[in-house]
């Protein structure tokens, strides 16, 4: 069993810019490497800001010339904001690092969080994060008045949301009652420690994220836990069962080393970045 500190960087009015953070994460990173720090989780609310990580395609960002950060965690494009619980688990793992069962641990931590207010979340196949679930796909209402048949998202490849109103906006996927995310998870791993992490959607205004393509999805939404529930909550309310359960999920797991493959062995490889999106996929 590994000790967990919180460390709660700043909300509300005290809301941390992100550039600040990340040189945090950076300072208490060295820190764990070194072991003069135990593992430490960094929780805040961010000003309004889109962040891309490395696998962000130049059609993804806001057309209108947004300011974009880029940042060296994996996966794609995102937002943070205000009523958005974000943490960055800075945790030493054993090497060859498990990125996956890392990425895994998080949403575990963010699914049995969830349920605690009520909300039934899941992982969707080949997409990291946590999901609320949409109905299936016969069971839906009709964009636009037209049949589910002549969904241009079905049929092309390029089909930008951004460019076709409303009826086809990330933050209205639950209006639509379509698979929409309630956490993005980003992460990267340097000298076998954590780095970046997850993102909670507790009461934001969702509109943010119809400026760009979320986690590079064109299918799918995003949607918050005051959505889901149909009230308003806070980040106060939140935050201590967060904790709860990260600290349940993070201090008991069982770490072990990512097993290695034979060939895999003889050749150094470098550790996968992950994101807000998918298992160690994109956001």
């Amino acid at each position: 069993m590994s000790e967990l500190r919180f460390v709660r960087l700043g909300f509300g009015e005290d809301s941390v810019e992100y550039q600040e953070a990340w040189q945090k994460q950076r300072e208490v990173h060295a820190a764990r490497f070194e072991d003069t720090v135990p593992d430490t989780c960094l929780l805040l609310e961010h000003p309004p800001v889109y962040t891309a990580g490395r696998r962000t395609a130049e059609n993804e960002r806001p057309l209108d010339g947004t300011p974009v950060i880029d940042v060296d965690r994996g996966g794609k494009i995102t937002w943070h904001g205000p009523g958005q619980l974000v943490g960055y688990p800075i945790q030493k793992l054993p090497r060859p690092v498990d990125v996956v069962a890392h990425v895994r641990r998080l949403e575990d931590a963010l699914i049995r969080t969830a349920a605690e207010f009520g909300v039934e979340t899941s992982r969707v196949e080949g997409r990291s994060g946590v999901w609320v679930l949409g109905d299936p796909v016969e069971e839906r209402a009709a964009l636009g008045g037209l049949s589910l048949d002549f969904d241009p998202r079905l049929q092309d490849e390029e089909f930008d949301p951004r460019m076709n109103g409303p009826e086809y906006a990330p933050s209205n996927a639950g209006q639509r009652r379509e698979d929409r995310k309630l956490a993005a998870i980003g992460i990267r791993v340097a000298k076998g420690v954590t780095m970046h992490g997850f993102a909670l959607n507790v009461n934001p205004d969702n509109t943010w994220f119809d400026r760009i393509v979320p986690c590079g999805i064109r299918d799918a939404g995003v949607t918050s836990l005051a959505y889901e529930l149909g009230r308003d909550l806070t980040i106060a309310e939140v935050l201590p069962v967060l904790e709860k359960h990260l600290r349940d999920v993070l201090e008991n797991a069982a770490l072990a080393p990512r097993a290695v493959a034979p060939t895999e062995a003889a050749v150094p490889a470098s550790v996968p970045a992950v994101e807000p999106a998918s298992a160690p996929a994109p956001a």
